[in-house]
């Protein structure tokens, strides 16, 4: 298994905060085994694409997002200085699958590099059903205003003939996660959603899935402290393990 590979961390950021502790009684410890996710299959989703920007008439084409239209990917955002979402993203998902296999589970990536574009969001959620996911997790970084702060977890709000199937599981999968990074030390969002978790309709990778979905905002790459904790080995590692945490509660709970 290729070794993590790193992000440059952010120059003009204040002295990066401390990493979040990590939880005092974690769910792990309550498994009855060595692999308490052996047997079970989690799909990791690493938002956005390293090249998308170049493949316009690509990401721009309409596909079916849960019954209406919409783009099939976009750039995504990117710190102050240029690191951008998408490397964020698939280094966090690095972190986590690593983790995730040390725990036994059958782990898969909606795409395998952080370059060329895509996949569309209508196939990341199909990349799941395919595989018969215990859950799809999809990992992003938020590009709000500079003094916002805070992860959020977004869950699929009810569409019927879309959704209804997976609504209330993906509600309790987004609050074992923000449960498990809230223990971990991270702060929840002061900008959007409540406590944490955003309920929403309009986004194709969780209305497309047929198996409990939830994405992960896990900060505003435009704040300074989340930019310098989301660039940085240290930051990703507790995050990774705080996800890990949530996997292991969610699917033994």
């Amino acid at each position: 298994m290729p070794a993590e590979p790193s992000v440059p961390a952010e120059p003009s950021a204040p002295a990066e905060p401390s990493a979040p502790a990590e939880p005092s009684a974690s769910p792990l410890a309550l498994a009855s085994s060595d692999a308490p996710l052996a047997g079970r299959i989690v799909v990791l989703d690493p938002g956005h694409n390293r090249d998308n920007g170049r493949y316009p008439s690509e990401i721009n084409r309409p596909v079916d997002a849960g019954g209406f239209p919409k783009q099939c990917n976009t750039t995504g955002t990117a710190t102050d200085s240029g690191v951008a979402e998408s490397t964020v993203n698939w280094l966090l998902a690095l972190a986590l699958r690593d983790r995730l296999l040390a725990l036994g589970a059958d782990v898969q990536l909606t795409r395998q590099a952080d370059e060329g574009w895509g996949p569309c969001i209508d196939e990341r959620a199909a990349i799941a059903n395919r595989a018969g996911a215990h859950l799809l997790l999809s990992l992003h970084a938020d590009g709000a205003a500079p003094g916002a702060r805070g992860f959020h977890v977004i869950t699929p709000g009810l569409i019927e003939g879309w959704t209804d199937d997976i609504a209330a599981d993906s509600q309790r999968l987004a609050i074992a996660v923000r449960d498990a990074l809230v223990a971990a030390g991270l702060p929840t969002s002061d900008y959007l959603g409540e406590q944490g978790i955003d309920v929403r309709r309009d986004l194709g990778t969780l209305n497309r899935a047929d198996v409990p979905a939830v994405m992960l905002e896990a900060g505003n790459l435009r704040n300074a402290d989340d930019a310098a904790l989301l660039t940085s080995d240290q930051g990703r590692r507790a995050i990774a393990e705080g996800l890990s945490s949530a996997v292991v509660a969610f699917l033994h709970g």
